[in-house]
């Protein structure tokens, strides 16, 4: 039998933090809470690591773990991660979660307010969510101008979805010709194993150059640290 071990911890957690009281030690309550439920033969559910939900993010099947691998067993853990210990990854995640009706009631406003918060503390796959959906006007109404702001901050940081989705909206006509050099820049040194990824990059760098002098694109193609 499968049990999320740290769950009555989470909601100490997020209790006390409501009432503005202090004290509790997580990782030690959470490395008590392990110890009681397998003392009880019980098998407890790991929380994920930043990495392993990075990863999870990235090829959009966090969602799915949650709720169908996990079985929502984890989703006072995953709150008190956003809420109390306002990690960003655990924002994005318990953001999506909200947004998308996942384990929770749905409540976009306040999803859509953490995977803000987690932008807001630099992670690069939550700055690209946010100007995807501004892009697109999914859950916010559409502004591609702030879009492009969100998407410009997620390709310096070197995300590559978000220098594609850069790219794309310089070439259908938003924001300045000033960027095109900085879009091309981003992409020209972007490094994918993706044969489907390297083909759409090139695409974009040469509808890129169509429009740029030949001494702007000699200055883009330099390395990302000259």
């Amino acid at each position: 039998m499968k049990v999320a071990a740290f769950g009555v911890v989470a909601a100490l957690l997020i209790s006390q933090a409501h009432a503005g009281q202090g004290g509790v030690n997580p990782e030690r309550a959470a490395e008590a809470a392990q110890r009681s439920v397998l003392t009880a033969g019980l098998e407890a559910i790991q929380l994920y690591s930043d990495d392993d939900l990075v990863r999870m993010i990235r090829r959009n099947t966090h969602l799915q773990q949650v709720r169908d691998t996990d079985d929502c067993q984890l989703y006072q853990d995953i709150r008190a991660q956003a809420e109390i210990e306002r990690r960003p990854v655990y924002q994005l995640l318990y953001g999506d979660m909200l947004a998308y009706a996942v384990c929770y009631e749905r409540d976009v406003a306040l999803g859509v307010t953490y995977m803000e918060a987690a932008a807001a503390q630099g992670m690069p796959e939550a700055i690209e969510q946010m100007g995807r959906y501004y892009h697109i006007g999914r859950f916010v109404q559409q502004d591609k101008q702030r879009a492009l702001l969100y998407l410009r901050e997620a390709a310096a940081l070197g995300y590559l979805p978000a220098q594609k989705r850069f790219a794309d909206l310089l070439l259908d006509g938003v924001g300045s010709p000033l960027d095109y050099e900085a879009a091309y820049h981003y992409l020209h040194n972007s490094v994918t194993a993706s044969a489907q990824d390297h083909r759409e990059v090139q695409q974009r760098l040469q509808r890129l150059a169509e429009r740029m002098p030949p001494r702007i694109i000699e200055r883009a193609r330099s390395p990302l640290d000259a």
